[in-house]
């Protein structure tokens, strides 16, 4: 078996730029919730808008949030030696799922595994509309082995939490 190009995709949920004008948000809201609710298609407005809120040129003083996910993104290279680590995002940020998906496609990555930061069971985004945006990837790129390293195991996750709370407690002196 040769050596596949492997990649991990780092998903975060996506924040609004501090600077980004209100009535761009209000409009794009006012657009999505309706169709939600009414179960009809995305209009054309609505993808501009969208379209505008992603692409807004992020800074960590107007987007501490992305700031922060690329910095985790940064931190974990330390631990995944020989795997390229992207970020995407959810919503509100570039590049979404499919846009990271088909710049490492083009990059001739072969393999990819995504992981997200929303880590309990129970939301829409981990447990419904990632796996929909994988299915529709796999049927993009069949070729192309898609993993979804989720969920996560509570056990694992209830011990690094307890660790960083007995970090904080005065007794007690753990080293990252």
């Amino acid at each position: 078996m040769k050596n596949l190009k492997t990649a991990v995709i780092l998903i975060g949920h996506g924040g609004l730029p501090s600077d980004i004008p209100s009535e761009i948000v209000e409009n794009f809201m006012r657009l999505h919730k309706v169709r939600i609710k009414t179960g009809s298609k995305i209009t054309k407005e609505e993808i501009e808008l969208d379209r505008a809120i992603r692409l807004w040129k992020r800074t960590p003083e107007n987007d501490p949030y992305k700031a922060g996910l690329e910095s985790l993104a940064s931190e974990m290279e330390n631990y995944l030696d020989g795997f390229h680590i992207k970020t995407a995002y959810n919503e509100f940020c570039h590049p979404d799922i499919e846009d990271a998906v088909d710049e490492l496609v083009k990059d001739n990555y072969s393999k990819f595994i995504l992981v997200t930061t929303m880590i309990t069971r129970g939301g829409s985004h981990s447990e419904k509309e990632i796996p929909e945006e994988l299915d529709s990837l796999r049927k993009k790129y069949p070729t192309i082995d898609i993993q979804y390293a989720w969920p996560f195991c509570m056990k694992n996750f209830a011990e690094f939490l307890a660790k960083h709370v007995q970090y904080f407690n005065k007794d007690v002196t753990l080293k990252y």
